[in-house]
């Protein structure tokens, strides 16, 4: 047996800045991640691509159809993206994001509480995956006898979530 030398690690204060998304229909995609799940589009380069952000970022969300217009999903079974994943700050602005997702007519593949957050997975209009959702406080996350993270799947009651978080009056 070898000794493999650790690898230097990133710093703790590194983030996933953006993901970049090929699409079909620019103007689809766009609707779908502004008008559904709420960001801001920044930048649009003609009919080819657009930069979309939540809360006066540069972008969060690339969409191009630089090699994809009017393409289709990947098959089943194919590598890929599994999904882009959102992190909301409270269970109010995921209930919120929720409704919306709801009023469109998207149907939710599935939700889930993790432990160590609570998650909703749905598709967007080009079929890649994507989780809307929240963490609970590290304080909080599920861990074994010796420390380590104890993640888990269990149910999710997007029911009580949108009772417990009911519509700001308008």
């Amino acid at each position: 047996m070898t000794d493999i030398a650790t690898p230097d690690l990133a710093p703790p204060a590194t983030r996933i800045g953006h993901v970049h998304l090929k699409v079909a229909d620019l103007d689809r995609a766009i609707a779908f991640y502004r008008d559904v799940l709420g960001f801001a589009v920044t930048q649009r380069y003609g009919r080819q691509a657009a930069f979309l952000s939540a809360g006066g970022y540069h972008h969060h969300i690339g969409l191009n159809t630089w090699e994809s217009a009017g393409g289709t999903p990947p098959p089943q079974g194919h590598t890929g993206l599994y999904h882009t994943a959102f992190l909301y700050p409270d269970l109010a602005s995921l209930a919120a994001v929720l409704r919306r997702v709801l009023a469109a007519g998207i149907p939710v593949d599935g939700a889930a509480d993790h432990g160590v957050s609570w998650a909703i997975y749905l598709r967007d209009p080009d079929q890649n995956g994507v989780e809307l959702y929240v963490d609970r406080p590290e304080a909080d996350w599920p861990r074994t006898p010796d420390g380590q993270l104890a993640m888990s799947n269990a149910r999710f009651d997007l029911q009580a979530l949108l009772e417990a978080h009911p519509p700001a009056a308008s």
